[in-house]
């Protein structure tokens, strides 16, 4: 197996958090290099965290020729400069959702990671964890019978003022930020026919930024899709499968700890049942995917057209709130 050498561009929580941890229980996969900041003081306390080196200049860290691949966890206003150079660069890219404010920039970066020959992948984990496979597995069996709507909401209370994610230029608000959850699992689970057909947003009337929202996706066999998503809300994470036979819910659908053991409530007429899936970590099967397309070139258009799928109903349900 090929272990990849790759950097870290940006100093974000979820990559001390999350991230950079999962790359290096990978060491057959992944060796981590070096982490790039654009202060020498937040690189270092990196560097000496996690044993690797400290750039304190993105385009530094971009430029060497020692790395294969760049994690990206920058705030989505940023993606545009920074996921294209490292691409031209020859560098294969997992970048944090969402990857671009809009459907032109994404087709953008598609455009070029075919040009340049490279790697690209969105970081929607949630999708490698195993409970999800779990549940196709009892779909598959028939245990709410025919599917007849889907549902999700990802959504939490107030942040901090100051958090870079109400910022609508630097992180494209709740829309771009926690709207894309509901929807990839929509597509993750239904399937790629169903389409943005209506939206509802609310923007702060000072900032412009959204703060929460739903909208509505079609499909062409009668089967939709609602989600529900924001920031100034109740906590949920969650997606529901109602049937024909019963009704299955998906708490903690999102945001599994690698410690939990999942579980689903499924309802039917003979009363409710709780359906216990096993441990995983999504953050590292995420990057064992990665890894994969970065080898299997073949296996890389999938992941372009998820790319595109994604940022244009992202797209369409901005244009439809606008």
């Amino acid at each position: 197996m090929k272990i990849i050498n790759i950097g870290v561009l940006g100093c974000a929580s979820i990559a001390e958090r999350s991230i950079i941890p999962a790359i290096l229980n990978l060491p057959h996969h992944f060796k981590l290099v070096a982490v790039a900041s654009r202060t020498l003081e937040k690189s270092d306390k990196f560097s000496k965290k996690f044993n690797c080196e400290s750039v304190d200049s993105y385009n530094k860290l971009i430029q060497r020729t020692d790395i294969d691949a760049l994690y990206i966890p920058l705030p989505t206003g940023l993606h545009d400069e920074w996921v294209n150079k490292a691409i031209k660069s020859g560098k294969n890219v997992y970048v944090e959702k969402s990857i671009a404010l809009n459907f032109s920039l994404a087709k953008n970066m598609v455009h070029n990671s075919r040009k340049y020959n490279v790697a690209l992948m969105e970081g929607f984990m949630f999708q490698y964890h195993n409970q999800h496979n779990h549940l196709k597995e009892l779909l598959n069996k028939g245990i709410i019978g025919d599917i007849r709507h889907f549902s999700s909401s990802f959504g939490f209370p107030p942040l901090e003022q100051d958090n870079f994610r109400y910022d609508e230029k630097l992180s494209g608000g709740a829309l771009m930020d926690v709207c894309g959850y509901p929807l990839r699992a929509t597509f993750f689970v239904l399937g790629d026919e169903l389409k943005v057909t209506g939206a509802s947003l609310f923007r702060d009337k000072n900032t412009g930024s959204s703060l929460y929202g739903s909208a509505y996706l079609s499909g062409e066999d009668g089967i939709g899709s609602s989600i529900s998503f924001g920031f100034d809300n109740y906590y949920q994470c969650n997606y529901i499968l109602w049937g024909s036979k019963g009704k299955i819910t998906v708490e903690r659908a999102f945001t599994p700890k690698p410690d939990e053991i999942p579980t689903f409530k499924l309802e039917t007429k003979e009363g409710i049942k709780i359906i216990e899936s096993e441990k995983d970590n999504h953050f590292e099967k995420s990057l064992i995917e990665f890894h994969n397309i970065i080898i299997n070139k073949e296996k890389r258009e999938k992941h372009y057209k998820e790319i595109l799928q994604q940022s244009e109903s992202l797209q369409k349900i901005n244009d439809l709130t606008r």
